[in-house]
């Protein structure tokens, strides 16, 4: 006997702006883009309701066969509040409230999915062949098909949570760690540190990073806009929405472009200090995803044509676990075909692995700069506070990750006391390095090992 489908739905609930007040105020345009909107996410349409009220305003309401749909409007705040409730498979509610802010010409300033019956919602997030990992998804803050990735942003066990194609790209406990690690050991290898590029990356925590460090200029490319604006509408770390609207209009020293970072790197252009690749892994398994280009040897040919003297580039480069770890090997040997000197990072977050490339890789025990003795092999492992690596020529005035008006998130389970730049040698765990007791207005933020603190 065939079971009755299950009471399962998914509804999306969106605040729409910056829509023309005409557009708005027009009841049979809007009964048309709701209906075009959800027929081309596949719904069916089986009734629409409009009603015009004075002296300005719409109400419109669809009933679908899979449930139905509502579009409420303001004309005089140039907003529209939108909902689709959809139940199965057959009709997108993301790809159609999509629809209806293309053609309304609008700007998404907020979107939330709430699931509706059903058991909890999960992301399966591949590993490797034959492996997988589940996260129970709580409230879903924002889910979207972009038109280069599926992004869902959603509590999980870590905090709110950044999936891009169900790949974990960042959580709120601990990215921190992984993005300290990613930029952090690059800056002190590099000899300045004033201009920097960062491609990818798209939660804009790395910029923040940047000027925390002492760069005055920071050109950030993303290819997806909309992932960019999600993020920042929705983490509670990286850009602001009022941050990032002001690095899109370049004022101030972060400047956001949406564009290819494979052709803002060819030929001739500025030139940086220190240029950051912040992707998700390769994917070898899609020969035609986009993301290939950005791991080919031309790509970080012409990454190093754009460094100026004593600079590098450092690259998220998957993962040293040995049977997850064909990116990484990748990279290594794009890296060292392409410069003299190559350094690798591995960071505690996760598996995370970085690779730092360069002509002359600045020492990293420099007098005032990390405080491990030495570096075996140059192999790191990071999961230090910022403030207590940063030479004090190189800090803001923050001094340390809260950058003020930014968003860099809290560190989680570690704690800032558990932080440090270790090396590694043959034979031997993770070496601590001594970091002194870092304060900032007399609050302590940083402990270090028992020796070094005063208070003890």
């Amino acid at each position: 006997m065939t079971q009755p489908p299950a009471p399962v739905g998914r509804h999306v609930l969106a605040d729409l702006e910056d829509v023309d007040a005409e557009l708005l105020d027009d009841v049979d345009g809007l009964r048309v883009a709701l209906a075009d909107a959800l027929t081309g996410a596949g719904a069916t349409v089986r009734q629409l309701v409009a009603e015009a009220f004075a002296p300005q305003g719409v109400t419109v309401v669809a009933l679908l066969a899979e449930s139905h749909a509502s579009v409420h409007t303001w004309p005089e705040h140039g907003r529209a509040l939108v909902d689709v409730f959809t139940c199965g498979d057959a009709a997108d509610p993301h790809r159609a409230v999509a629809l209806l802010v293309g053609a309304l010409g609008a700007t998404l300033r907020e979107v939330r999915t709430e699931p509706r019956g059903g058991e909890p919602d999960r992301v399966v997030e591949p590993i490797s062949p034959g492996l997988t990992r589940t996260w129970e998804i709580g409230r879903v803050h924002h889910r979207e098909s972009t038109d280069f990735q599926d992004v869902l942003i959603a509590d999980t066990a870590h905090g709110v949570t950044l999936f891009c194609d169900d790949e974990r790209q960042s959580a709120e406990s601990t990215q921190l760690i992984y993005h300290e690690a990613l930029f952090v050991p690059a800056a002190l290898s590099a000899r300045r540190r004033e201009r920097v590029l960062v491609i990818g990356s798209s939660e804009g925590v790395v910029s923040e990073l940047a000027i925390a460090c002492g760069a005055t200029l920071v050109d950030h490319i993303d290819i997806d806009d909309a992932a960019v604006r999600a993020c920042a509408a929705h983490l509670p770390y990286g850009y602001t929405p009022q941050a990032l609207a002001a690095a899109e209009r370049g004022d101030g020293p972060v400047r956001v472009h949406y564009a290819d970072g494979l052709k803002w790197v060819r030929g001739d252009g500025p030139r940086y200090d220190v240029i950051v690749v912040d992707l998700p892994d390769e994917r070898p398994d899609d020969p035609g995803n986009q993301l290939n280009r950005l791991y080919e040897r031309d790509f970080l040919d012409d990454c190093a044509d754009r460094l100026t003297g004593g600079g590098v580039v450092v690259s998220q480069a998957g993962c040293a676990t040995a049977w997850r770890d064909t990116t990484l090997r990748a990279a290594w040997d794009g890296f060292h075909d392409v410069f003299d000197e190559v350094r690798y990072v591995g960071s505690d977050e996760h598996e995370w692995s970085f690779l730092i490339g360069g002509a002359d890789l600045a020492a990293l025990d420099r007098p005032g700069g990390v405080s491990a003795p030495g570096v075996w092999g140059a192999m790191l492992m990071w999961s230090g506070p910022l403030g207590a690596a940063v030479p004090p020529e190189g800090r803001s005035r923050a001094g340390c990750s809260d950058v003020e008006g930014g968003r860099l998130g809290r560190r989680g389970a570690r704690g800032r006391g558990a932080g440090r730049l270790a090396r590694v040698g043959p034979g031997e765990g993770a070496g601590t390095g001594a970091p002194r007791p870092l304060r900032r207005d007399g609050r302590l933020l940083h402990r270090g090992p028992p020796g070094a603190d005063p208070d003890r």
